[in-house]
């Protein structure tokens, strides 16, 4: 039986960021991905500056290069309201086939063992963790994703509605107009919303996704919807299209019990506000990775998870329950555009680790319509 101090399940940026980190602390490590790299995942594929940064604390910098940064955003509210303004820190749209592909092969460089192989089985035996009865490891990290093998081994079920998403993602010529990200929320299905994200060679990655509450979504909705927010896209000439679901963070499992320990969508790390989940995910992992290559590799990694995003993911759920109503929405979209600093908070809560600030929340209230 193979044995290793620590073991990865899945190599997507949670999982290639927690052997980076394990690497990093003189583990040994093992990551296992079901799939062959490089590999595509259905995905928005906007990179925050906050991803970055962390990447950059692992050793791992020019995961961006060949993308032009995209420096500005523009927010339609579900009344048709919006806010047009240039990030504090440019973002990049770059496709999973790449990102993902460029940190695995850092982990690898860093000296992780990475294997193709499904994990079926995850057995507790003492003070070691035995992976369908070939690889025993110290510790076993969870990343592999939003139906994670791991997760059920720790007795934590899927995310159920209300508390996933579902969406789908394609790619498309870049509509004509200013270099910017573009996300339009409908008044349809909330909450629910369309996104355009330039590549910079032409292209933009294009899609639509809702929260789901119970009842099924068909393909044919997903891009009904798709075309009907983004009329100046030719939906009909993407490819790519593919679905996938989002678990959310309003519903989190417990992070670790003992030697298994979650990351990234195994752990539903999406922000229930804007979809984002690229950040969580390296951070997270990174966590993971450095928790687990020590003693209590559990208790260590919730006390740092807790540490570094507790208070961050409390008000990101606030967010979410008070965005379950529209005229808070445009309320929040009427206040952006008036200040470039409400604009600034909203975006360090949806794409990083900010907080509602009192700035915010006064902002907002003093923007506030209702309409029945």
């Amino acid at each position: 039986m193979d044995e290793f101090d620590v073991v990865v399940v899945g190599a997507g940026p949670a999982g290639a960021s927690a052997a980076l980190a394990a690497r990093r602390a003189g583990a040994s490590v093992l990551l296992l991905d079901k799939a062959d790299f490089p590999r595509d995942k259905p995905c928005g594929d906007g990179i925050a500056p906050h991803a970055l940064d962390v990447l950059a604390g692992l050793g791992v910098t020019g995961v961006e290069a060949g993308y032009a940064p995209v420096p500005a955003l523009r927010l339609v509210g579900p009344a048709g309201g919006a806010v047009a303004r240039a990030h504090a820190r440019p973002t990049y749209t770059i496709p999973r086939l790449q990102l993902d592909q460029r940190i695995v092969a850092a982990a690898v460089a860093a000296g992780a063992v990475l294997r193709r192989h499904t994990v079926r089985r995850v057995e507790e035996r003492d003070a070691r963790v035995v992976l369908d009865g070939v690889v025993s490891a110290g510790a076993v990290i969870g990343a592999d994703g939003a139906y994670s093998v791991v997760r059920k081994a720790l007795g934590q079920a899927p995310n159920g509605p209300g508390h996933l998403a579902l969406a789908i993602r394609g790619y498309a010529p870049a509509p004509a107009g200013p270099v910017e990200q573009r996300i339009v929320t409908a008044s349809r299905e909330w909450p629910a919303y369309a996104w355009a994200f330039p590549i910079g060679d032409g292209t933009a990655n294009i899609g639509y996704g809702e929260v789901l509450h119970g009842r099924s979504i068909s393909r044919a909705h997903l891009l009904d919807r798709l075309a009907a927010l983004l009329p100046d896209v030719d939906v009909a000439a993407a490819g790519g299209l593919r679905a996938h679901h989002l678990p959310l963070s309003t519903r989190r499992p417990p992070p670790a019990r003992g030697r298994l320990l979650l990351a990234g969508d195994a752990m539903s790390l999406i922000n229930p506000f804007t979809g984002e989940g690229i950040f969580y995910a390296v951070l997270s992992g990174a966590l993971a990775g450095a928790a687990a290559a020590g003693d209590a590799p559990g208790r260590r990694y919730a006390a740092a998870f807790q540490g570094r995003l507790g208070r961050h993911l409390r008000h990101s759920r606030a967010a979410a329950l008070l965005g379950g109503r529209q005229w808070i929405v445009n309320a929040a979209v009427r206040a952006a555009d008036r200040r470039q600093a409400v604009f600034d908070d909203l975006i360090e809560l949806g794409l990083g680790d900010g907080t509602l600030t009192p700035r915010t929340i006064g902002a907002i209230a003093r923007h506030t319509v209702i309409r029945r």
